[in-house]
């Protein structure tokens, strides 16, 4: 089986206590039966206090975390306590993942980073060369994709190519993912695209916040710009598309793509600064209340169809 990820994968590392949006504050974070095996069995003081902060009441085991949402084992300075005494290896496996996701395939399984971490969001939008795929690894193993995989790959790499087109502009490009698919996006102004964003299930104040800018007048953004948010378009392509094989629904999640990079751009147009700083804030901000709450998703998706 071969693992396949875009080319900007293996440069990514967590950037722990310089991060300001750690992903070990604000989120429930599960323990897998594995990971909660070996902190039963793990001798010492350490191990101890893994099992006092261990919840395991529900469907899955989580940690109880501060009255400040912070994970148990995050000390003042951003730091795991956890991989400080024992190394990475003793992480449960939520926390070894994050920030990355995978599509299954009967030959492959692709791996990706997810925007709501901000070294991550920031890799990739700063690339400067289209997102091309490699393989990380390959045992021999796996099966020959099936038709449905095929067709849907083919796609992917049609609309992609689309988005590479140098002979239209960036947003044309956009429309020539959506004309491709014989799709369309609702036709709604951004006062109203906030309003159905604000619909949805919100997780920070900061979110309300971006959304109130997308009545404001829009500022032109410099060409210069063009890459990142091709590099956004790609993101959403590459994470989201594979999702058609479990729905049957490739264009509608094609949509979904072109109206994410569409919101965003039009969040950053909006912004009192345009810079990288600020883009990478917003997609991350985007990409932590609709990708990682699947709700959120499939009602946008719901309404792309």
């Amino acid at each position: 089986m071969k693992l396949i990820a875009p080319d900007y994968y293996p440069r990514f590392h967590c950037i722990a206590d310089k991060c300001r949006h750690s992903c070990c504050v604000g989120w429930e974070i599960d323990v897998d039966d594995e990971s909660l095996q070996t902190y039963r069995a793990l001798p010492g003081p350490l191990g101890d206090e893994l099992r006092a902060v261990i919840d395991t009441d529900g469907e899955t085991a989580h940690f109880r975390l501060a009255e400040d949402e912070r994970c148990p084992f995050l000390i003042e300075q951003g730091l795991c306590r956890l991989i400080l005494a024992e190394g990475e290896g003793i992480l449960c496996q939520i926390c070894r993942d994050h920030p990355r996701f995978r599509n299954e395939f009967s030959h492959c399984t692709e791996i990706g980073l997810g925007l709501c971490c901000e070294a991550a969001a920031r890799l990739i939008l700063s690339q400067e060369t289209p997102m091309s795929l490699i393989t990380l690894s390959d045992d021999g193993g796996g099966e020959a994709p099936d038709e449905d995989e095929a067709c849907l790959l083919t796609l992917r790499a049609q609309l992609l190519g689309l988005l590479e087109d140098e002979s239209w502009s960036a947003e044309e490009r956009l429309q020539n993912i959506l004309d491709l698919c014989g799709t369309s996006l609702p036709e709604k102004t951004y006062a109203q695209w906030a309003d159905v964003y604000r619909a949805l299930e919100r997780l920070d104040g900061a979110w309300d916040a971006a959304l109130d800018t997308l009545a404001f007048p829009e500022k032109p953004l410099d060409t210069s710009w063009d890459r990142p948010f091709l590099n956004l378009a790609a993101y959403f392509l590459f994470r989201h598309l594979p999702a058609a094989l479990y729905d049957g629904e490739p264009h509608a999640r094609a949509a979904f793509a072109v109206l994410s990079t569409r919101i965003i751009r039009r969040l950053f147009a909006a912004a009192p600064a345009q810079d990288l700083d600020t883009l990478t804030e917003l997609a991350r901000l985007y990409s932590s209340e609709i990708e990682y709450s699947e709700e959120n998703t499939e009602a946008l998706v719901e309404l792309c169809r």
